[in-house]
């Protein structure tokens, strides 16, 4: 990286038998090979940028695929600016610019201090802003006037007797090429703190201390040493959780491979932790009040860690980064999903902890608990809130599609209609099975009022990159979830989906003539058909079931039994609720508008049930909340450095533009007939126009002060 004013790329020419050590030391310190590098930090800051960095191992496998994951793996890209080839492009920066440095900065502080008095008249005559002017002054009072003018404008002089006249050489504006030395230490210097606050002196301790990451489970105190970072740790950024109540004196410094434990020496002691939310439900404002014990000194001292309002210790800084649930303990209901019967347990779990279902509850599952919020603020404007359905399928008839319609979409919000609403408490757990398969859910504790009517969300996804797909369960005259449980144990009862049928025809049909025609007999077979295929099996139900069999009937009746069919199964599923009340010893519902939007909801939630894939539901009924603050711990020596050179950078960049050198020559000597010939040439490197303007004044006051 040159800083000479011409364009050439050539290197350092060494003075050296050694022709490849000459060759080397031309090599780095030229232009060519700094401007590469920079461009291969550019490239590499480019896919930093785009892709992001240490994120789980599990999300780059989900977006890229196998394939490119392990390509992509090879390369490092998953952590850029820790690679040992970003650190290597670093280091070769560093020592192409500081051989650029140490050839070029000696001789551009030498021509600052030259007063380049050792041109000759004829020279001068060469140069294009070029002036002489007749004087009947006494040459000495012209170079006393003429010096004096010049200083006048700022500039620095030295007055030099040669071949029979005086040259008067000044100079204005050399501190130019202090902007270009600057500039160029200015790398080194962001360099140098950039490598001392990378991986670099944890790279250095794996190699000559053996430290290696640890990738499995246990207590941090029981960490052997080999995975553990002393004090004495010039660099590192780790991250530390504190629950309310809790302590930590140790930070986790992630690894593409595991996970190193950095010691502090000092303990962290969560006190309390305080959030103010917006409207919105953004957080506005999260701080941790924490207890700070030294454990040289054994002194202790409180402490508020805000955003971008760290606590400062020993060096080390300790950052508000984010939160998490503590560890919050939960009380929930659980409702079998499966089965024709009607069945309720009690569970209670811990948030980051995990809870064995059991064969008797539903099956041989386990309950992994990821997360817990105590209020959720949604847009619940009608024309805004459209909670996704859990059925993705397509393909129904049209009146059967616009009549499902209204429960499938998109979850997103608009942007002009919007109406925040706290929705209350939700849960979101993981269910695994015994083969490791898992499905996440996220259930709403309370009813959620959606297009007039209250139902509970409960949310389910196949992956963290997708969105939860809301299964939308309405809420009965308690509030509760159990009457839509008590029907849908009911269509799986054979014996009950008979009795509901048997029912249905003797209300749609009382008279004895009805039944003596047979036609009764032939509603009751289709109202059981109806409620089997609606109940459906392994492979399909619901709706989609219904769509399948309409599917057989040809196209140009397919309306009509639509029509029919939807009204069979619609009344039949009112007998099939009033049997399971009955079976349960509850009285009988009232027929009325609200029942009955009631009983359609049921059965869009028990067609869209299929896709929940859940052996259980979960409701939350009670919690104790306990949060977790999450503070970034960081030692940075490094930091200051680059701040020391962005300074330079800044002076270096102001230097180089707004700081222009101009060198100027007055050649003053005798006439043999009396009086005094002078001619002033002057040169800079950027001829602006403001430089011509200087040129013409300047021309005219030295050519005025000869005459006076």
């Amino acid at each position: 990286m040159t800083m000479e004013a011409d364009t050439s790329t050539t290197g350092w020419q060494l003075n050296t038998r050694r022709r490849w050590l000459a060759e080397s030391v031309e090599l780095l310190s030229s232009m060519r090979f700094a401007i590469s590098l920079l461009t291969l930090i550019s490239i590499a800051s480019v896919i930093g940028t785009v892709l992001k960095q240490n994120e789980p191992m599990s999300n780059y496998v989900n977006q890229f695929g196998p394939f490119w994951f392990e390509v992509f793996g090879k390369l490092d890209l998953y952590a850029v600016y820790s690679t040992w080839w970003f650190m290597a492009i670093m280091g070769f920066l560093v020592i192409s610019t500081s051989l650029c440095l140490i050839r070029n900065a000696p001789k551009m502080v030498r021509d600052m201090r030259s007063w380049r008095d050792n041109v000759r008249e004829q020279s001068l005559r060469n140069f294009h802003y070029r002036r002489e002017w007749q004087a009947d002054a006494a040459p000495e009072q012209v170079v006393e006037q003429a010096a004096a003018c010049i200083t006048a404008h700022g500039y620095r002089s030295k007055v030099v007797e040669k071949d029979g006249g005086t040259l008067i050489a000044a100079r204005k504006g050399t501190a130019n090429k202090w902007g270009y030395i600057f500039a160029h230490a200015s790398i080194v210097i962001i360099c140098l703190g950039g490598l001392l606050d990378s991986d670099l002196p944890i790279r250095i301790q794996q190699l000559l201390y053996d430290k290696t990451p640890f990738a499995g489970n246990g207590l941090i105190a029981e960490i052997p040493a080999q995975h553990r970072l002393g004090i004495g740790n010039p660099s590192f950024r780790g991250n530390t959780m504190i629950p309310e109540g809790g302590s930590s004196s140790t930070a986790i410094v992630p690894q593409q491979d595991g996970v190193l434990i950095q010691d502090l020496p000092f303990s962290i002691r969560l006190t309390r932790f305080v959030i103010e939310y917006y409207s919105t439900g953004m957080p506005r404002l999260f701080a941790s009040e924490v207890t700070v014990t030294d454990h040289d000194s054994g002194a202790s001292f409180p402490a508020t860690i805000k955003v971008n309002e760290p606590l400062i210790h020993r060096g080390f800084a300790v950052y508000q980064s984010s939160f998490e649930d503590g560890g919050s303990q939960l009380e929930l209901q659980g409702y079998a999903m499966r089965g024709g019967a009607y069945r309720t347990f009690a569970l209670e779990g811990t948030v980051g902890n995990a809870t064995e279902l059991g064969p008797d509850r539903g099956g041989d599952y386990t309950i992994e608990w990821s997360g817990f919020r105590p209020f959720n603020v949604e847009n619940m404007a009608q024309e805004g809130q459209d909670v996704r359905a859990v059925n993705p399928n397509q393909g129904f008839n049209r009146r059967l599609a616009e009549g499902l319609d209204r429960h499938l979409g998109s979850a997103a919000k608009t942007v002009d209609i919007r109406e925040f609403r706290n929705v209350g408490p939700s849960v979101q757990y993981k269910l695994r099975d015994r083969n490791g398969q898992a499905r996440e859910y996220h259930n709403y504790m309370q009813p959620v009022e959606v297009d007039g009517a209250y139902v509970f969300l409960a949310g389910v996804r196949e992956s963290p990159n997708e969105p939860f797909r809301f299964l939308r369960i309405p809420a009965d005259d308690n509030d509760s979830v159990e009457e839509w449980m008590r029907l849908r144990a009911a269509l799986l009862n054979p014996a009950l989906r008979e009795r509901a049928a048997r029912a249905y025809a003797a209300r749609a049909l009382p008279d004895a003539r009805a039944a003596a025609d047979g036609l009764r007999v032939q509603l009751q077979a289709s109202a059981l058909r109806g409620l089997t295929i609606f109940a459906g099996d392994e492979e399909s139900a619901g709706y989609v079931a219904v769509s399948q069999f309409l599917e057989r009937i040809p196209a140009q009746e397919q309306e009509k039994a639509a029509d029919i069919f939807m009204k069979i199964l619609h009344g039949s599923l009112w007998d099939l609720w009033q049997f399971a009340r009955q079976q349960d010893g509850l009285p009988a519902i009232a027929a009325d508008d609200r029942h009955a939007r009631f009983l359609q909801l049921s059965a869009n939630a028990y067609s869209d049930a299929f896709f929940y894939g859940s052996p259980v539901y979960l409701q939350l009924r009670g919690f104790e909340e306990i949060k977790a603050s999450v503070l970034q711990v960081t030692r940075s020596p490094g930091k200051n450095i680059v701040y020391l050179g962005c300074l330079l950078l800044t002076i270096g960049v102001f230097s180089m533009f707004y700081i222009r050198e101009r060198r100027l020559w007055i050649w003053i000597k005798p006439e043999s007939g009396g009086g005094t010939q002078a001619m002033m040439a002057m040169s800079s490197q950027r001829q602006t126009l403001d430089f011509e303007k200087e040129f013409d004044t300047l021309g005219q006051q030295l050519a005025q002060s000869g005459r006076d």
